[in-house]
């Protein structure tokens, strides 16, 4: 199990550099915590009070995954060499900048953001 602070680390703080596998698996995670949360709100009649908790988690969920995306992309921007500001981009390009980031590979060595994440290339 990691430790909270490298979790903490990993969706909601700007600095360091992150592998493409961690970068996949992070929004594949959010994702899945929004698609569960929406799959909540939809079993129950829309009238009721639990309709109105679910629709609650799933906006504070939805505002905390959009810092953690950008997060995300930032760290790993910086898996390029590139400035964690190109990570607003997730923004606008949502799933296609998810999948772009995945599959293309950072720089080879350490850069000016950090050594090079030990996650596979």
């Amino acid at each position: 199990m990691p430790d909270p602070s490298q979790l903490v680390w990993l969706f909601f703080r700007f600095p360091g550099r992150v592998s493409r596998a961690a970068y996949f698996l992070a929004s594949l995670l959010v994702v899945l915590i929004q698609a569960f949360l929406l799959h909540r709100f939809t079993l129950v009649p829309p009238e009721s009070s639990e309709a109105q908790l679910w629709a609650l988690a799933f906006f504070i969920a939805a505002l905390m995954s959009l810092w953690a995306n950008i997060a995300l992309a930032a760290k790993r921007f910086h898996d390029f060499g590139k400035s964690g500001f190109w990570g607003l981009i997730s923004l606008v390009a949502g799933i296609v900048l998810v999948l772009i980031l995945s599959f293309i590979p950072g720089d080879p060595g350490a850069n000016r953001y950090g050594t090079r994440p030990n996650a596979a290339a």
